[in-house]
């Protein structure tokens, strides 16, 4: 029978997404952090953050710096002259959001702490 007796198909699961006004807070040694690794190219450059299915607690945080793609599905940040970018579709997850960055010899690197996870990992990416 196969794909026209629906067995071993499935439709793809189309869920709706909640939109909120996105604050982000960011410590002195994010900024800085951040700052370093645009190296001047904050005029046209972001940091794009957002919530990744994934994880042993559900999600997963994203961050990459990447050439501004513009658009209105975005909300924008400005700290400091450092755009921060974060889809419509993860505005819920991560209002309210506040980014660190530790140096230390042992586990250093940015720490995002989420006042929305219910529940995180020992690791401090995921969250659920």
């Amino acid at each position: 029978m196969g794909i026209l007796s629906g067995e071993g198909f499935s439709l793809p699961v189309v869920t709706h997404s909640e939109i909120v006004s996105v604050n982000i807070d960011i410590t002195d040694a994010a900024k800085d952090a951040v700052k370093g690794t645009m190296d001047g190219d904050e005029a046209s450059h972001v940091l794009a953050i957002s919530a990744q299915s994934g994880g042993c607690s559900g999600f997963l945080y994203d961050m990459k710096i990447i050439e501004d793609p513009g658009g209105d599905e975005f909300q924008r940040v400005d700290v400091d002259g450092v755009c921060i970018l974060v889809h419509n579709k993860d505005s819920a997850l991560l209002a309210g959001i506040t980014i660190d960055y530790k140096d230390t010899l042992m586990g250093g690197g940015f720490q995002i702490l989420n006042p929305n996870a219910d529940r995180t990992c020992g690791c401090g990416q995921s969250f659920g």
